[in-house]
C-alpha cells in the first residue's frame, strides 16, 4: 500500500479521502469497533468548507449542519457584546459563516464519502508496533502485518506512533474540569446563535444544534465535585443556567473532561507523520481543534500524492512540518491565553472577567476592523505559509504562501477542484507565459483584472495557497520555480 492511516477520526478520514481521490492506495485502521456517537467538536470553519468545496462535498455538509454567524457575550442576564460575522466574510469567502456540524455526524459523513471511493475503515484493528526503514515502514497490527510507503499517525492525544518515536509532547493540563452535555432545552438563549457567559466563577457556552430546541452546553463542574468519580449532570454548577434562564428538559448524553494544551516537538520522523490531536491539542476556544487537524490532512495529502506519483521529489514532504507546526504553536499559545483568562480562579480574576472585560470587549466588537480580524482568525482564512520553502514572490498585497483571495465573479475558486497546480492571471496573460504553461502542462486560468494584483500571475498549489506571486508575469520566473522544485505534470 502507499499510505497507512492510523486513526479514523475526522483528520484520518479526510486524509484517506483526499489521497484516494488523488489515486493513492490507502488503508485506514482504528481500534474502536464503531464510529463515535458523542463528540465535543462542533464547529466547521470557513477554510475547512473551502477545502471541502475543492473535493465537491461541501454542499451536503452545509445542508447537514447549522449555519451560525452571530455570537453573544453575556454577564449574568445582561448581553454585553454581540458579534455578527456573516457580513464580514462576504467579500472574502463563499462561506461567510461558521457551521455547527457535530463530530460524530461529521465522521459518519466522511465514512460514507470514503465508501464511494472504495475505502473501508478497518475496525478493531490496533497498531501494535512498526519498523521504519529507508524505503518503507513495516506495520504490525493485532490482525495483520503489512508494509507501507508512508504512515500517517492520526491516532489522537495518546498516539502510539508519537510515543514509539519518542517525540516530545510539551504543554500541560488546565486545573478545572469541564463538562459537555447534549440537551433539549428552552429559554431566551436557545435562539440558534452562539452564546457565551463569563462570570466571577462560572463559565458556560451554549452551542445551537440543528434540531429545534437542542443545544450543546459546555461549562464547569462544581469545585467540590471535581475530584469525584463517575460525575453526572447533577454535579454541574446550575447557578449560571438559572441566571441565563436556561431550562434543561432532557440530557441526551453527558461527559466530563480536562482540557490540555500541547504541541509535539516534531510532526515527522522519516516516513511517519503526525496529524491532528496526535500532533497538537488545545482548548476549545474558537472551535479550532478539529479544523486544524483537517488542515493538516489537506496540507500533507497533496504532497504525499506528488511524491508517490513522482510529480515532485521526496523533499516536498519536508515542507509539511514547518508549515503546520508554526501555526499549531501560535494557535496553542493564543487559545491558552484566552482560556486561562476565561477560567482563572481568584477574586481579582473574577472581578476583571465579570466587570471589566465585558465592557472592553463590547466596545471593541463595535469596531469593524476588530470584527473582521476576529472573522479571519476564527475562520482560519488568515493562515499563511509565507515562511515556507515553497513560497516565493509578492504581487500587490499577495505574497507567496498566502491563501488565494476569493473573487466571486467569475469564481476563481472553481478551478481549484482539479486539486492540481495551476496559474492564475488577473488581467491579460502574456504570450510567453501562455506558451510556458502549455509546454509545462500547467493549466492557465484567466480572470478579469481586479484590485488585488492587476496583470500579475500566481502559481497556485493544489491546496489553494499561492506558491509564486509574480507582478511581471515572467515566464522565466515560472520556469525557474518549476525547475528548482522539480515539479512535473
Amino acid at each position: 500500500m502507499d499510505v497507512l492511516i492510523v486513526g479514523a477520526g475526522p483528520t484520518g478520514l479526510f486524509l484517506a479521502y483526499v489521497l484516494a481521490r488523488l489515486g493513492i492506495s490507502v488503508r485506514i485502521i482504528d481500534k474502536t469497533s464503531e464510529p463515535g456517537t458523542t463528540s465535543r467538536a462542533l464547529a466547521v470553519q470557513t477554510r475547512t468548507l473551502e477545502f471541502y468545496r475543492q473535493l465537491g462535498i461541501v454542499d451536503e455538509v452545509v445542508r447537514s449542519g447549522l449555519e451560525i454567524d452571530k455570537a453573544n457575550l453575556w454577564r449574568a442576564r445582561n448581553r454585553v457584546a454581540r458579534i455578527e460575522f456573516g457580513r464580514l466574510g462576504d467579500m472574502h469567502t463563499p462561506y461567510p459563516f461558521g457551521l455547527i456540524f457535530p463530530q460524530d455526524e461529521h465522521e459518519r459523513f466522511l465514512i460514507d464519502r470514503l465508501k464511494e471511493v472504495h475505502v473501508e475503515v478497518e475496525r478493531e484493528t490496533e497498531l501494535l508496533g512498526f519498523e521504519a526503514r529507508d524505503d518503507r515502514v513495516i506495520a504490525r497490527t493485532n490482525r495483520w502485518t503489512d508494509e507501507a510507503a508512508f504512515v500517517a499517525g492520526c491516532d489522537g492525544a495518546h498516539s502510539i506512533i508519537r510515543e514509539n518515536l519518542g517525540i516530545g509532547f510539551g504543554g500541560g493540563t488546565y486545573d478545572h474540569m469541564f463538562y459537555v452535555a447534549d440537551t433539549d432545552a428552552s429559554g431566551p438563549l436557545v435562539n440558534r446563535e452562539l452564546n457565551v457567559s463569563i462570570d466571577t466563577s462560572d463559565f458556560l457556552a451554549v452551542f445551537p444544534l440543528k434540531a429545534e430546541g437542542r443545544v450543546r452546553l459546555i461549562g464547569t463542574i462544581r469545585a467540590d465535585a471535581e475530584t469525584a468519580k463517575n460525575l453526572e449532570w447533577e454535579d454541574v454548577s446550575k447557578d449560571i443556567l438559572k441566571a441565563l434562564q436556561i431550562e434543561v428538559h432532557r440530557v441526551n448524553w453527558f461527559s466530563t473532561y480536562h482540557v490540555h494544551h500541547r504541541v509535539a516537538s516534531r510532526f515527522r520522523s522519516g516516513r511517519l507523520f503526525l496529524l491532528g490531536d496526535a500532533a497538537h491539542i488545545h482548548s476549545p476556544v474558537g472551535g479550532q481543534g478539529m479544523n486544524t487537524g483537517l488542515g493538516d490532512a489537506m496540507n500533507l495529502a497533496w504532497k504525499l500524492a506528488a511524491a508517490i506519483r513522482n510529480r515532485a521529489p521526496m523533499r516536498i514532504l519536508d515542507t509539511y512540518e514547518p508549515e503546520r507546526i508554526r501555526f499549531a504553536r501560535r494557535l496553542v499559545a493564543t487559545t491558552d491565553q484566552v482560556f486561562q483568562f476565561v477560567t482563572r480562579s481568584g477574586p481579582l480574576a473574577g472581578f476583571v472577567r465579570a466587570h471589566i472585560a465585558p465592557y472592553v470587549l463590547g466596545t471593541a466588537f463595535r469596531l469593524l476592523a476588530v470584527r473582521r480580524f476576529m472573522f479571519r482568525t476564527l475562520s482560519q482564512a488568515s493562515i499563511d505559509y509565507r515562511e515556507s520553502a515553497l513560497s516565493e514572490g509578492r504581487a500587490g498585497k499577495i505574497r507567496g504562501g498566502d491563501r488565494l483571495p476569493w473573487v466571486s465573479d467569475p469564481d476563481n475558486f472553481a478551478p481549484l477542484r482539479s486539486l492540481d497546480w495551476q496559474v492564475h492571471v488577473y488581467g491579460s496573460p502574456s504570450r510567453k507565459l501562455t506558451a510556458t504553461c502549455e509546454s509545462r502542462g500547467v493549466p492557465l486560468h484567466v480572470f478579469p483584472a481586479n484590485d488585488f494584483a492587476r496583470d500579475a500571475s500566481f502559481l497556485v498549489r493544489p491546496d489553494g495557497y499561492v506558491a509564486l506571486a509574480d507582478p511581471h508575469q515572467s515566464a522565466a520566473a515560472l520556469e525557474r520555480y518549476l525547475d528548482s522544485h522539480e515539479l512535473r505534470s
